[in-house]
């Protein structure tokens, strides 16, 4: 495990002899012990964070409204911290990324049924959310970088989409000036599921600031671990209320949210409630962890980094661009290969030891690709949906993933170097220039 205080590694990595043979043909792999992930334990808990929560269980106190003065439960200091973190003026932790979403969708007064535009490329509680708020998804296909793409939305644009949720997608943030320019135009709010990217900025701003709203998670694999959990942050006083209220906020509970003035809503009984509330448990181990939070986002930079720089010459792979200078957080590294190699490219690093796939592999129903979204397609040929965004499905076909966990040590890096540039020399076909992406980080 990657040492708290250390940046990062500084050593070049390990060089596949000439000629190896693959492990998926019977040679020997780079690595042949498990590659560090979240569902495997790789993540970053530390005594004092498994202290917080043993003093939350031990008070048993467990309900955020319970008798106590509202600032002083664990889920009220949690949210101060946040606004404080953020820069915002409101904070609201909930019970997942995705009803953090829904609840922002929820209490900004979006009819219900409205189309909301959402980009082909994200995880599936992304439309989840969506039609949670009892809004429908729109999918707007993305450019060669997986970000939404501006034109495309423009192009595709209709009356009838009221919002435009943006995904900073396994980590890398948006084009949040084009796209909230083009809301703008539109009259529109602009939603950020910032799930995928907690703790990520664009031009020194923290991503989930730009927009109406801002989503995240704190699920296992999401740089603050509550194992289940999420907030949202906003600088807009009536949807933040209207948001508490509908979490869970009854009988006047929502004052306590106000302590300097009353809330801007006469009354919590125009709204239903849907206990969407964190509790008091998660909310202590996730203040803890904030503490460390700057630790763990250098060194999920810091790996990333290495690699990618260790990868920026190699032939046959293009690396996935960000939008702006470090706009990325580096939970993730994804690149592109040649078309009809990514599914064996996949397959033949997870030979290597190192955890691979294809996002959009025919073989694997990785519900990352829009087209495994049966429940907003019931019928339809997987082909006949691929074919609503060419884009999407052409650089999803293309795309190789790889988690790269905050706890991966050097050696851990420099086997994914090694494992890359050995599947990447035995890899048959040349990449097409004109449909990849272009440049390097």
């Amino acid at each position: 495990m990657i040492d708290d205080s250390t940046s990062a590694p500084i050593a070049s990595a390990t060089q596949p002899e000439p000629g190896a043979r693959l492990a998926l043909d019977g040679g020997e792999p780079v690595r042949c012990t498990p590659w560090p992930t979240y569902d495997r334990g790789a993540v970053c808990v530390h005594p004092e964070d498994e202290d917080a929560a043993l003093r939350a269980i031990r008070s048993h106190l467990y309900f955020r409204y319970d008798h106590r003065p509202p600032h002083e439960t664990e889920c009220a200091r949690f949210e101060a911290e946040l606004c404080e973190y953020f820069g915002s003026a409101h904070a609201l932790a909930v019970s997942s990324g995705t009803t953090a979403l829904a609840l922002a969708i929820m209490a900004s007064g979006i009819e219900p049924a409205a189309l909301i535009a959402c980009p082909g490329f994200t995880f599936a509680a992304t439309p989840s959310s969506i039609l949670l708020a009892g809004c429908t998804p729109f999918l707007v296909d993305v450019d060669e970088n997986l970000h939404l793409d501006v034109a495309d939305l423009r192009h595709r644009w209709t009356p009838q989409i009221k919002a435009i949720v943006v995904v900073h997608m396994r980590g890398f943030a948006g084009d949040m000036e084009a796209l909230l320019q083009f809301a703008e135009e539109q009259g529109v709010p602009v939603f950020e599921d910032a799930v995928p990217a907690l703790g990520a900025e664009l031009n020194g701003r923290k991503l989930g600031t730009f927009g109406l709203a801002g989503a995240f998670s704190t699920q296992s694999d999401k740089s603050l671990n509550s194992g289940e959990g999420g907030f949202l942050v906003t600088d807009d006083s009536a949807l933040f209320a209207r948001a508490t209220v509908l979490s869970g906020a009854y009988e006047g509970r929502l004052r306590r949210h106000f302590p300097e003035g009353g809330p801007p809503l006469a009354t919590d009984l125009d709204l239903p409630l849907y206990s969407f509330r964190m509790d008091e448990i998660r909310a202590a181990l996730l203040r803890s962890e904030l503490e460390r939070l700057p630790i763990r986002l250098a060194a999920f930079r810091s790996n990333y980094d290495y690699v990618a720089t260790e990868l920026a010459d190699l032939e046959g792979i293009s690396i996935r661009k960000p939008v702006a200078p470090g706009a990325y957080l580096g939970e993730a590294f994804i690149f592109q290969v040649a078309e009809g190699r990514a599914q064996w490219f996949a397959r033949a690093l997870c030979r290597e030891g190192i955890e691979a796939r294809n996002l959009g592999s025919d073989s694997d129903h990785n519900i990352r690709a829009f087209w495994n979204w049966r429940f907003l397609f019931p019928g339809m040929d997987t082909g006949a949906v691929q074919a609503l965004l060419p884009n999407a499905t052409r650089y999803l076909q293309r795309a190789v993933d790889i988690p790269l966990s905050s706890t991966l040590t050097q050696a851990d890096c420099d086997d994914l170097v090694a494992a890359v540039r050995k599947v990447a020399a035995a890899a048959p076909g040349e990449i097409d220039t004109d449909s990849v992406w272009i440049g390097r980080l």
